[in-house]
């Protein structure tokens, strides 16, 4: 299961060239999983879907579904961290819920730092005149685009050096 689960605080980074093809980024969260969907090849994110994740098995079903659809080589799952880098446990929770992703479905699994993207997506969504209450449907969805499109960014730069 190692080889299928990178975590990005260690020196350990995807040195290699992901595997080319479609990537889901997730934004866990106790209530709500934000989901992101992007390609290797274009390396641009766009939001997908927010999965309800009261109930365990209702969510893994949904996350099965969009993985029949979409077919994805890699996952990218956002790792909360404290702003000085330290765990909480939402960490925690996050670093299950990816061996979770290993485990149920075999595909590899990076840990992305995802701090402040919530704070960043929110702002984007006022920016777009989204506000309050509203944004609770766009919000952990555009915080896994950002988490996704972040991954990206770093990708490229490491592999077009």
């Amino acid at each position: 299961m190692t080889e299928n689960f990178i975590d990005v605080r260690s020196k350990h980074q995807l040195q290699e060239r992901p595997p080319q093809g479609t990537v889901l980024a997730f934004d866990f969260g106790k209530k709500r999983i934000g989901v992101a969907i992007g390609n290797t090849l274009l390396g641009v994110a766009q939001p997908l879907v927010t999965i309800d994740n009261e109930v365990t098995k209702q969510c893994f079903s949904a996350i099965a579904q969009l993985i029949e659809t979409w077919q994805p080589v890699l996952f990218v799952v956002g790792l909360p961290l404290h702003s000085d880098g330290t765990s909480h446990e939402l960490t925690r929770l996050s670093e299950r819920f990816a061996r979770r992703l290993v485990g149920r479905f075999n595909i590899k699994v990076i840990l992305k730092d995802e701090r402040y993207t919530s704070q960043t997506a929110s702002a984007t969504l006022r920016e777009s005149g989204i506000t309050g209450r509203k944004q609770k449907v766009w919000l952990d969805q555009i915080a896994a685009q950002q988490i996704l499109q972040s991954f990206f960014d770093e990708q490229y730069a490491i592999t077009r050096c």
